[in-house]
C-alpha cells in the first residue's frame, strides 16, 4: 500500500509507540545510551509534530533550488513549524551506509539540547517493497511505519549556517532540499497549500482518547510561475527591451518584515522576461519547473 497524506498521523502515531516502548525491538537492538536518548527525542518531537506532505513537483524544485543554497537557518522562526514531520512524495534521494543504499522517504524536526534536532526516516512500505526479491522475510509487526535512518542535532545561530558546515554525516543535498523547502513554503504566490483529514478509523481513535484530529498540510506548486515585475518591458534605468529572454530560477536575498529591515532568501521562479509579442532571443537550455 502507497502512503497517502491522510495515512501520515496513523504513521506517526504508531511510530511513537515503537519509539517509546523499551520492549520493542527497536528499542531492543540500540545498545548505545546517546541512540536510545535520540529516538526519546524524536518521540517527543512527533508528539507534537505538525504533518506536511510535499508533492512530487514540489520535491523536485526544492532538490533542484537546494543545490544553489549554500547556507540556511535553523532557528524556530526559519521552520514552517516548531517541530514537524514532512514526507516526500517519492522520496527525496537516499543514503549510503556501509554500501547500502537507503531510501529517504522523510525529515522530523524539533528543538532538542539547544538545538534543532533532524532525523531522516523511510517508511516499512518502502523497506517491504525495496526487500521482496532478497532471500529472507521480514517480520513487519516488529518495525515501525517510519523508520529512523539518520539523526543529528544543527546549531541555531544568528547567521546563516553554510551547508559546508552541516553536520557531514547527514547528506548534504536532502538537508538543503529540506531548508529550500521550508523558503519555498513561505511563498504564496509560488505555493499551493491544502489540508487534508486523517482517514477515519484514525480520527475515531484519536476522538477515543480525547484528542483531535490531525490535519496534514500538502505542499505543492502552483500550476504557472508569474513574474513578478511590475514593467517587463523596461528595466530600472529606464532601458526599453525589443526581445524577450529566459531568466534562470535563482535565490535572491529579499526584504520583508517592519520596514524591510529583515532579509531572507526568495526563490524567484525561471521566467519569460520582455515585451509581450518580442521575438524570444535563443539561448542555452533552461529548465522550467512547471505542472
Amino acid at each position: 500500500m502507497n502512503v497517502r497524506p491522510s495515512h501520515l498521523p496513523k504513521l506517526r502515531r504508531q511510530t511513537v509507540r515503537y519509539l517509546t516502548d523499551p520492549a520493542s525491538a527497536l528499542r531492543r537492538g540500540v545498545k548505545d545510551d546517546g541512540n536510545v536518548e535520540g529516538l526519546k527525542a524524536l518521540a517527543s518531537c512527533l508528539e507534537v509534530a505538525d504533518l506536511f506532505w510535499v508533492q512530487q513537483d514540489m520535491a523536485a524544485l526544492a532538490m533542484h533550488s537546494g543545490e544553489q543554497l549554500a547556507a540556511a537557518r535553523w532557528a524556530t522562526g526559519d521552520r514552517p513549524a516548531p517541530a514537524g514531520l514532512l514526507f516526500w512524495q517519492d522520496g527525496i534521494g537516499a543514503i549510503d551506509s556501509h554500501g547500502v543504499t537507503i531510501p529517504v522517504e522523510a525529515c522530523a524536526w524539533g528543538p532538542h539540547d539547544g538545538g534543532m534536532l533532524l532525523w531522516l526516516l523511510m517508511s516499512r512500505n518502502r523497506l517491504v517493497a525495496e526487500t521482496a526479491d532478497r532471500p529472507f522475510t521480514l517480520v513487519t509487526e516488529e518495525i515501525p511505519p517510519l523508520i529512523p535512518i539518520l539523526g543529528s542535532v544543527l546549531p541555531i545561530t544568528a547567521e546563516p549556517l553554510s551547508m559546508a558546515e552541516v553536520d557531514p554525516k547527514l547528506p548534504q543535498p536532502i538537508v538543503a532540499a529540506l531548508a529550500a523547502a521550508w523558503l519555498l513554503m513561505q511563498q504564496p504566490m509560488l505555493i499551493d497549500r491544502t489540508r487534508e483529514h486523517a482517514d477515519k478509523p484514525t480520527s475515531r481513535a484519536y476522538s477515543r482518547d480525547g484528542l483531535p484530529s490531525p490535519d496534514v498540510t500538502v505542499v505543492d506548486l502552483r500550476r504557472q510561475y508569474t513574474a513578478q515585475d511590475q514593467d517587463p518591458t523596461s528595466d530600472s534605468l529606464g532601458r526599453r527591451y525589443k526581445h524577450r529572454w529566459i531568466v534562470s530560477g535563482h535565490w535572491r536575498n529579499q526584504a520583508y518584515g517592519p520596514e524591510r529591515a529583515l532579509r531572507r532568501q526568495t526563490w524567484v521562479p525561471a521566467h519569460v522576461k520582455g515585451p509581450d509579442g518580442a521575438p524570444l532571443l535563443a539561448t542555452e537550455k533552461v529548465n522550467v519547473w512547471r505542472r
